[in-house]
């Protein structure tokens, strides 16, 4: 696969994503949030948006999120690349010579640039199902990633039309003309878009099958697990594979991704369940306890604290055990805890998101 660089490299003075040699979680995170953040603000430039509508979204896109979602992108792509790139040092040769070969990587192809366009997609997707999930007409929060909701910070309205944008623009960047990015990869955007596009209805859907079981008393595990397949895990089965996308994977790795995906994005939401009533509020940035409150269905409802734990972490067992062989980067070890990551951001990845408190 040939290194791709765009103008960006060159105007910010910071090393892309993939051109980070993988030291360690902190290190390619910082990169990838680094670049998320340049690249929000390109395209609230280009899209132009009427205040108050860019202040909130801008609010919205620029709070303390974890940024699951295009990290998956980034990290999947990383690790399809490295794992297709059978000459790593072919690799380490382009990096070496960016000063002397510049003209030529700026015309290679441009995978970075729409898995950037990936990271951005997935990522106002999510906010916009976090900003109308917090409206009072839904669970009615006051509190998102350690800041007031929008709704509060500007007004409802606002609030649901900055939703509403985001949507849009969520599709509409995968094959936007913005500045520093290279023209978009018409072959590589129609897949994106056929993988997006139903994972972003699945993600409603299960939304709405999560309020329809509030009114139930009971719910088996297998209806709930349903749900979130789908209102969490949807989205997340599309960060990942459109990660895979732009790093040119084969169908097998595709396979891989997906299984992987499913996997992680059941456990996120276990995860989350037991997170709501064991974390403050002040940690998780925000309200604790709001399932509870709200009378969800959830795995500790369902299952108890201990063995809601047990479960999120059999399940990112398998997402690792899913991935672990496709990419040939590790092989499993008698003790399925102990996978090793070193090396390999989707794993690494899933260890940070076992590890996460909120």
């Amino acid at each position: 696969m040939t290194v791709s660089l765009t103008s960006s490299t060159i105007s910010t003075g910071f090393t892309p994503f993939d051109f980070v040699s993988f030291q360690s979680t902190e290190q390619f995170h910082g990169a990838v949030r680094e670049q998320l953040a340049q690249d929000i603000e390109v395209l609230f430039a280009y899209a132009k948006l009427p205040s108050p509508l860019v202040d909130a979204c801008r609010y919205v896109m620029t709070g303390q999120g974890k940024l699951v979602r295009p990290l998956m992108v980034a990290s999947a792509f990383a690790s399809i690349n490295s794992s297709n790139n059978a000459c790593t040092d072919e690799r380490n040769d382009d990096i070496d010579t960016l000063d002397t070969g510049l003209d030529t990587l700026l015309e290679n192809d441009s995978d970075y640039d729409m898995s950037r366009r990936a990271a951005l997609a997935v990522e106002l997707l999510h906010t916009y199902s976090l900003v109308h999930d917090d409206l009072p007409c839904m669970d009615d929060d006051e509190l998102r990633r350690g800041q007031p909701t929008a709704h509060i910070a500007f007004d409802e309205a606002t609030a649901l039309l900055a939703g509403d944008v985001l949507q849009t623009l969520a599709f509409e960047v995968l094959t936007a003309e913005m500045p520093t990015f290279a023209p978009f990869n018409a072959n590589i955007a129609s897949q994106l878009m056929a993988i997006f596009a139903p994972r972003a209805r699945r993600m409603v859907s299960g939304q709405m099958l999560d309020l329809n079981a509030e009114a139930s008393a009971s719910i088996a595990q297998d209806d709930l697990e349903a749900i979130h397949r789908d209102k969490t895990g949807a989205l997340i089965e599309a960060a990942m594979l459109m990660g895979g996308v732009c790093a040119g994977a084969t169908a097998p790795q595709r396979m891989a991704l997906q299984e992987c995906a499913q996997h992680i994005g059941l456990a996120f939401q276990v995860q989350d369940d037991v997170l709501d009533v064991t974390m403050t509020t002040d940690t998780l940035g925000k309200p604790a306890g709001s399932d509870e409150k709200l009378d969800k269905s959830t795995y500790v409802k369902l299952m108890g604290v201990d063995n809601a734990t047990s479960y999120a972490q059999s399940l990112f067992n398998d997402g690792r055990a899913a991935i672990s062989h496709e990419l040939n980067s590790r092989e499993l070890s008698d003790n399925e805890d102990n996978i090793g990551t070193d090396n390999d951001a989707l794993l690494a990845l899933i260890e940070w998101l076992w590890s996460r408190k909120k």
